[in-house]
C-alpha cells in the first residue's frame, strides 16, 4: 500500500558619448551601476511569471524622466542616480520598454525612442515601430566591415569573482567588436569565498552578480558607436549532474534542479501512460513546466540565448554525451524539441513569421545537426578518434525530425557538430566526408534549402583552431573561409576579427556573404527587444533563480522522472517496494543516514568504516551508478600511442583511421606535426576509447577507466550478508544506459528504480510510498554488453540483436493500490 497515489501530473497547478568617436570605438568599460540615464517604460502587457514579477521593479530603480520635444535634451551625466519615472505623454499600448544608461532618449512625434547612435535623430534602426528586416537593412547599411565580422565571433567571456568584468572584455568589446559570449560561470547561493577563475568554468558568483555582470556588459555594448547590444549564451544548467563537464554542461548551483533530460522524458512519458496513453511521444505539459521554470530563472540574470538543447537521439549509449539527450525516439524527441521551442522562445507569429519577441526568455541555439547521437563505437568528435559519423541502419532521416520539428517551430539558431558523415546518401545526395559546419551540402543544402531554417548557424566551439574534422591540413584562415562559404555565421570559440576582414579583402569571402550573415545575427536582437532594453533588475535576481516555488517544481519532476523497472513480491504476495514504515534499512552509496532516517527508517551506515554487516536489517537499500574515472583518463596522452590498442575505424585517406594504426595516431599532433595535441586528458569526458564498449556493471567494475559507486564487490558482499534478494533495492542512476548484466547479480535485487538525477528526498518520496512511481523509460536498456556492439548505433533500441533488451522504451511500473 502507499500513502497516497499522485494525480497524472502535479506541475501545471503549482502554485558613447554625444561627441562621434573614431570608427568601432567604445567608451571604457566601467561596472554598471544601475543608475544614470534610463528610461523604463512598462505599457505592454504578457503574462508575468510570479518567480520573476520582482525583476520589472527595475522600472522603479532604473529611471529617468521622459525626454520631451523632438530631439534629444539635456540629461544628467552617467552613473548620477534618479530617483523617478515617468512614462511619455500620450504613451500608446504596445510601447516597449526602453533601457538606456549611456545613449540619450529621444521624442518623436510623441514616442520615445533611444538615440543608439547619438545623432540627435531617429534612424530607422532605431525605430522600435518598424519591423525587424527594416531595421536590420538600416543597421546592415550603417557598419563597418570590422562592426560586422565581429557578429560574427562568439567565445566564452566569463564574470570574475563579484561579477566584475574580466580583462578579456575590453579586447572582445572594443577591439574585436563580437556582441555573442558564452557564459560559463557557476552561479551559486553564496559567492563569499569566491576564488579566481580557473579554466573555462570561471569564478562562482551569485544570481545577482551574473545579472550585474550582464548589465555592465551591456551598458559597455550601448556605448558603442552604434550602441548594438550583448546577447549571452550558456550549456544547460537546471540539472542534477554531479559530473559536470566545463565546455559541454555547466553545474546547476543554485539554479533549481531539475533532473537530467532523460528525466524530463521519462516524466513526459509517464504522465501521458498515466492519462491512459500508450507512452509513446509524451504528455508535453511537463516539457512546458520545465520551460517556464528555466526560462524565468536565465532571463532574471539576462541570460538570453542557450547552447542548446541537443536534438541528438541516443540510440548509441556508448557515446558519452546521451547523458545530455532526451531519448533514443525520434517521435518524442521532435515533440521535446518543438515544445521547448514553443515555450522558451514563443509560438510562431504568422505575421512576423518569428517565433521571437520581447517575450521570449530563451532563443535557442539547436544542437548537434544533423544528429550527433551514431557515433562509431559511441565515440565523441570532440576527439580526433571519435570523427566519424555513421548511419549502419539507414536511419539517417529518423535524425533529422527533431530538428525539422524546432525548424518549423521558428528555432532561431542551428548548430553543426564536430563529426565526419561516412559514407552517408541522403535523398540522393553523398555528403562530403568533413566535419558538418565546413559542409555547404550540410549547412546550406540541406539544413537551409531543404529543411527550411531561416535562422543562423553557429559552429561547435573550436572547429577553427582545434577540431577542424577533414581539414586538419588547412590553415587557419582557409578553415574560416571554408565555414563561412559554406553557411556557418558565427564561429564559436574563435575570435580573431582580422581573420575575417583579411579574407574578405583578399576576395575569399564577399561582403555580401558578410552582410548575410550579420543580417542573420542581428535578427533575432531586434525580436527580442534588446536594442530597447537589455537589462535586467540585479537586485531581483537572487529572489528569482532557485525560489521556494520553483524548487518545489522541480522536486516534483524528480519524483516524477523516477521509473520502477522492477518490483518482486515474496511468497506471501507482498512486494518488495515500498518499504514498510519504520523497518532498519542497511544504506550503501551516496545517500545520508540521516535523510533515510527522517523517513521513520532505522539506519545502519553501510558507508561507515569498517563496514558493517547487513545481515540484521530489513532492507538493503543501494544509490549507485557508474563513472568514468577521471584519474585515469586525464593521463591518456595521444604521443602515447605505441602503448594504445588498434582503433578499428576506417576513414579512407585520413591519417590514423586505416584500421591499422593504434588510438591517438589520427591526432594532429601525431598525423601532421601540430604542437600540441587535441586528445590530451580527455577533457571533454567519457572512458579511453577503447573502453567505451564497457557498460555492464561487471566490465565497468573491472575496468581501468571505469569505476562503479559504491563498488560492486562491496554490493554484492551485503547483497550475500541480507540474504534474501526481495529485501534488496537499487536506485541506480542511468548517466548512460548501463548494462545490468546477469553476471553482476544486480538482476537479482527485489526492487529496482532508474533515475536520472534524483534528490535524496524524491528519490526517498518513491521508495517510501509518500508518491507512487510513474516515470517511463526514455530508451531501452541492453541485455548485454554484446547487445550494445551488435546494434546499429543509428537505430534505437536493441531488437535486431541476438541478446536483445532487457527493459524495453516505454517500459515502467507503479505501485499497486
Amino acid at each position: 500500500m502507499i500513502a497516497s497515489l499522485p494525480h497524472p501530473w502535479q506541475i501545471g497547478n503549482m502554485s558613447p558619448t554625444r561627441d562621434d568617436p573614431p570608427t568601432g570605438a567604445l567608451k571604457p568599460l566601467t561596472t554598471f551601476s544601475g543608475k544614470g540615464n534610463l528610461l523604463m517604460r512598462i505599457s505592454r502587457t504578457r503574462s508575468v511569471r510570479p518567480a520573476v514579477v520582482a525583476a520589472m521593479a527595475i522600472t522603479l530603480s532604473l529611471a529617468m524622466s521622459a525626454c520631451q520635444g523632438d530631439a534629444a535634451t539635456e540629461t544628467e551625466s552617467p552613473g548620477e542616480p534618479t530617483t523617478a519615472a515617468q512614462e511619455s505623454p500620450a504613451a500608446p499600448d504596445g510601447a516597449p520598454t526602453l533601457g538606456a544608461t549611456v545613449k540619450e532618449i529621444i521624442e518623436v512625434d510623441g514616442e520615445s525612442f533611444k538615440d543608439l547612435n547619438g545623432s540627435g535623430e531617429l534612424d530607422a534602426y532605431e525605430d522600435w515601430r518598424l519591423p525587424a528586416d527594416q531595421r536590420v537593412a538600416d543597421l546592415v547599411a550603417a557598419m563597418t566591415i570590422e562592426e560586422k565580422s565581429g557578429l560574427m565571433l562568439i567565445d566564452t567571456l566569463n564574470a570574475e569573482c563579484g561579477g566584475e568584468l574580466g580583462e578579456n572584455a575590453e579586447d572582445y568589446l572594443n577591439t574585436q567588436q563580437m556582441r555573442r559570449f558564452i557564459f560559463r560561470n557557476t552561479v551559486v547561493e553564496d559567492a563569499t569565498e569566491c576564488e579566481a577563475a580557473t579554466g573555462l568554468s570561471g569564478s562562482v558568483i551569485t544570481a545577482e552578480e551574473a545579472a550585474t555582470f550582464m548589465n555592465a556588459m551591456q551598458e559597455a555594448a550601448e556605448g558603442s558607436r552604434l550602441g548594438i547590444p550583448v546577447l549571452y549564451k550558456s550549456n544547460a544548467r537546471n540539472h542534477i549532474d554531479p559530473l559536470a563537464v566545463p565546455g559541454v554542461n555547466t553545474a546547476g548551483g543554485s539554479m533549481t534542479a531539475f533532473p537530467k533530460e532523460a528525466g524530463l522524458a521519462a516524466a513526459a512519458l509517464g504522465a501521458q501512460a498515466a492519462n491512459g496513453a500508450e507512452p509513446t511521444d509524451g504528455d508535453m505539459s511537463v516539457i512546458q513546466e520545465f520551460a517556464e521554470v528555466m526560462g524565468a530563472e536565465w532571463s532574471a540574470i539576462g541570460l538570453r540565448g542557450m547552447y542548446g538543447y541537443m536534438a541528438d537521439l541516443s540510440t548509441e549509449p556508448r557515446w558519452y554525451r546521451t547523458h545530455e539527450t532526451f531519448t533514443e525516439d525520434a517521435d518524442l524527441n521532435a515533440n521535446i524539441m518543438r515544445t521547448l521551442v514553443e515555450s522558451l522562445q514563443g509560438e510562431m507569429d504568422e505575421e512576423t513569421g518569428s517565433s521571437l519577441s520581447p517575450d521570449t526568455d530563451v532563443a535557442l541555439t539547436l544542437k548537434h545537426f544533423p544528429g550527433g547521437g551514431p557515433q562509431e563505437l559511441g565515440l565523441d568528435p570532440h576527439y580526433s578518434f571519435g570523427k566519424t559519423q555513421v548511419y549502419p541502419g539507414g536511419a539517417f532521416g529518423e535524425h533529422l525530425k527533431p530538428f525539422q520539428a524546432a525548424i518549423d517551430a521558428g528555432v532561431s539558431s542551428i548548430m553543426p557538430y564536430y563529426g565526419v558523415p561516412v559514407d552517408v546518401t541522403y535523398e540522393g545526395v553523398t555528403f562530403d566526408e568533413t566535419g558538418m559546419a565546413f559542409s555547404e551540402q550540410i549547412v546550406t543544402g540541406l539544413l537551409r534549402d531543404q529543411l527550411g531554417f531561416e535562422g543562423y548557424v553557429n559552429s561547435d566551439t573550436g572547429i577553427i583552431e582545434d577540431r577542424a574534422w577533414g581539414l586538419e591540413e588547412n590553415t587557419v584562415p582557409e578553415r574560416v573561409a571554408a565555414a563561412i562559404n559554406g553557411g556557418t555565421d558565427t564561429l564559436s570559440g574563435f575570435h580573431d576579427l582580422s581573420t575575417i576582414t583579411n579574407l574578405v579583402s583578399e576576395g575569399l569571402i564577399t561582403e555580401d556573404r558578410v552582410n548575410e550573415a550579420a543580417t542573420s545575427l542581428l535578427t533575432p536582437m531586434f525580436q527580442m527587444g534588446l536594442f530597447e532594453n537589455p537589462y535586467v533588475d540585479a537586485a531581483a535576481a537572487n529572489d528569482a533563480v532557485g525560489s521556494d516555488a520553483n524548487a518545489e517544481i522541480g522536486l516534483e519532476m524528480q519524483r516524477a522522472s523516477q521509473v520502477l523497472l522492477q518490483n518482486n513480491t515474496d511468497d506471501s504476495g507482498a512486494a518488495t517496494l515500498p518499504m514498510e514504515a519504520g523497518a532498519t534499512v542497511y544504506v550503501l552509496g551516496n545517500l545520508p543516514a540521516e535523510s533515510v532516517e527522517a523517513y521513520g527508517f532505522t539506519v545502519i551506515d553501510g558507508n561507515a568504516t569498517p563496514r558493517p554487516s547487513a545481515a540484521d536489517a530489513d532492507y538493503l537499500l543501494v544509490n549507485m551508478s557508474a563513472r568514468n574515472d577521471r584519474e585515469a583518463t586525464q593521463q591518456y596522452t595521444s604521443r602515447d600511442y605505441e602503448n594504445h590498442p588498434v582503433n578499428p575505424m576506417v576513414l579512407e585517406g585520413v591519417a590514423g583511421l586505416d584500421g591499422e594504426s593504434n588510438f591517438g595516431e589520427t591526432d594532429a599532433c601525431i598525423a601532421f606535426g601540430a604542437e600540441e595535441c587535441t586528445d590530451d586528458t580527455l577533457m571533454f569526458g567519457g572512458s579511453l576509447p577503447w573502453e567505451s564498449d564497457i557498460l555492464d556493471f561487471t566490465g565497468m567494475a573491472e575496468a581501468e577507466s571505469w569505476e562503479v559507486v559504491p563498488g560492486l564487490d562491496v554490493v554484492q558482499e551485503a547483497m550475500a550478508e541480507i540474504g534474501d534478494p526481495n529485501k534488496v533495492i537499487l536506485s541506480i542512476y542511468f548517466r548512460q544506459p548501463y548494462v545490468l548484466d546477469e553476471a553482476s547479480g544486480l538482476r537479482d535485487a527485489g526492487a529496482i528504480v532508474a533515475n536520472f538525477g534524483a534528490s535524496d528526498t524524491a528519490m526517498l518520496d518513491v521508495l517510501s510510498g509518500e508518491y507512487a512511481p510513474t516515470g517511463r523509460m526514455p530508451f531501452a536498456l541492453a541485455g548485454t554488453r554484446q547487445a550494445i556492439i551488435d546494434q546499429d548505433t543509428d537505430l534505437p533500441g536493441y531488437k535486431e540483436t541476438a541478446d536483445g533488451e532487457l527493459f524495453a522504451y516505454g517500459f515502467g511500473l507503479t505501485y499497486e493500490e
